[in-house]
């Protein structure tokens, strides 16, 4: 369902950004604007950029291989962090080359009333692929978090770029819309440069951001601290678990986690009981959490792993949700 919902996001936002591009680009050729040549580049690489998201979704999907036991998820967040690279190295560098050029050399904007005209139109296409994805972010990323956290917690890079993307766009096309006017009515035509400039800058930011988000999913994010806490409680409800040493996960894509987990066992109890409640207790995770894909559990006597010197289980960041530990957990 997710990977369903990230694809329809795509191929909407695709559609728009390369019909915008095309009539972008003809128009900036009519009028000379260099606010307009710049926003048809953004259109350009934005189309790219989905292009590149879908070939990140498909490589994602391929199957474990012995070379990559635990699959390929981890593409996805490196096809993302390349979009980034093109947002910041292509659509910014080539918008505040084209602006510092016009503000140098500046000339009138020819046939200003196209621009008006192919703003306005790609500010609704815009607008609807921007409120698309912002019904999906909602629905699958969003929860009751803030915007800021819902972004941070959000494991599917795929739905909030398409999203920051169509926001720098629709921030684009208001800046190139204003100094369009800006220009003509003052007699300015540097300030056309100006607009190109700070949608270079509005790019910039942009990429930014989802560079920052995107290497923190690439080196490698762990479940979110209620989700931890909920596996904990699953764990020690576990008849015979004594304590847990150890908790990790990792994600290798919006829905492939891996959960490690180091319990210290009743010595009293049987091999057999043990492994009958390690299948136990990874038949609830999987329950409660359809997104972890690989579950290992290590059965480790507490008094022997402080002898080693071995690390404590970090629980302060789940500590805040420890008392789930105390409801029952349904067999």
């Amino acid at each position: 369902m997710a990977a369903s919902s990230s694809r329809f996001v795509i191929y909407a936002a695709l559609s728009g950004n390369l019909l915008i591009a095309i009539v972008k680009f003809a128009a900036a050729a009519l009028t000379g604007s260099a606010a307009m040549l710049s926003e048809a580049i953004h259109s350009l690489i934005d189309t790219g950029n989905q292009v590149l998201l879908l070939v990140g979704l498909r490589r994602a999907a391929r199957p474990a291989t012995p070379l990559h036991p635990f699959g390929y998820g981890l593409e996805l967040y490196f096809w993302t962090f390349v979009v980034a690279l093109l947002i910041f190295g292509v659509g910014a560098g080539v918008s505040i080359f084209e602006g510092v050029s016009k503000i140098r050399h500046p000339h009138p904007v020819d046939h200003a009333v196209v621009n008006y005209v192919v703003l306005g139109l790609a500010i609704l296409f815009e607008g609807a692929v921007w409120l698309t994805a912002l019904r999906e972010f909602r629905r699958h990323g969003k929860g009751r978090r803030g915007w800021i956290e819902a972004v941070r917690h959000s494991k599917d890079p795929t739905v909030f770029t398409v999203l920051f993307e169509d926001t720098a766009a629709l921030c684009g096309l208001g800046v190139a819309l204003l100094g369009t006017i800006l220009s003509e009515w003052l007699g300015q035509p540097m300030l056309d440069g100006v607009a190109s400039v700070l949608i270079g800058v509005i790019l910039t930011l942009t990429a930014a951001v989802l560079a920052w988000e995107t290497q923190s999913l690439l080196t490698g994010e762990g479940m979110a601290a209620e989700g931890l806490a909920r596996i904990r409680a699953i764990a020690l409800a576990e008849p015979g678990v004594l304590g847990m040493n150890e908790i990790r996960s990792m994600h290798f894509g919006p829905s492939d986690v891996l959960v490690a987990i180091s319990l210290d066992f009743d010595d009293g109890q049987s091999a057999g009981h043990v492994e009958r409640s390690v299948s136990r207790i990874e038949d609830r995770i999987r329950a409660a959490f359809p997104e972890v894909s690989h579950v290992f559990i290590e059965a480790q006597d507490a008094s022997s792993r402080r002898a080693r010197g071995q690390p404590s289980p970090d629980l302060g960041m789940i500590s805040s949700f420890s008392s789930e530990k105390e409801r029952p957990i349904p067999r």
